[in-house]
């Protein structure tokens, strides 16, 4: 029961399923325990999963040449959608992998899109889930074209400084688009 119960609160968070839509999510979902450093769908590959972390930290980045550059952080109760791979059925365009020991909820995106088929509850949680990822994804965006780095800073102190606690500090600047040795300047006038 704790399963369903951990599944259908994030679930639920997103969109309120009715309760035979939920037992159909639920029953199609597999939860696992990976270790720090695993990589749950890797860049350029198709994904064949979605992921919904449970308990744990995970990071989204991208590779350009030698460098990591990561973009998006998903805590407990957060998803890793790989959102390429399930609208267009193509590669991803990023990796996503886990900064700590997480406990992480899977279900394989062909029975997802079949239950976007068949339930159109379920097809309206996928709808509102790629809602709030733009809104996400623009806000992010937004932030970085016209926020100066300590100010993308503070905002993390402010409304996730978890992540700053948890989180090395190599990508915690290149999650801000900044060097160590700025990021070191920048946390001491902070």
């Amino acid at each position: 029961m704790e399963k369903n119960d951990g599944i259908a609160s994030i679930i639920g968070k997103v969109y309120n399923l009715p309760d035979d839509s939920m037992m159909k999510f639920v029953n199609l979902v597999e939860e696992h325990v990976y270790p720090k450093g695993h990589i749950l769908y890797k860049q350029n590959e198709k994904a064949s999963k979605i992921y919904i972390v449970r308990q744990g930290l995970v990071r989204a980045y991208a590779c350009r040449g030698t460098k990591l550059i990561t973009f998006w952080f998903g805590r407990d109760g957060e998803l890793a959608f790989p959102i390429k791979s399930v609208f267009n059925g193509s590669e991803e365009y990023a990796s996503i992998d886990l900064l700590e020991t997480s406990v992480i909820y899977e279900i394989k995106i062909e029975h997802l899109l079949e239950l976007y088929q068949t339930d159109v509850h379920i097809a309206n949680w996928g709808r509102r889930y790629a809602e709030l990822a733009c809104m996400t994804a623009e806000t992010l965006f937004i932030d970085k074209q016209f926020k100066t780095t300590l100010e993308r800073y503070r905002d993390l102190l402010t409304h996730h400084p978890d992540i700053i606690l948890r989180v090395p500090m190599g990508i915690i600047a290149s999650y801000l688009g900044t060097t160590q040795v700025n990021l070191s300047r920048i946390r001491a006038k902070v």
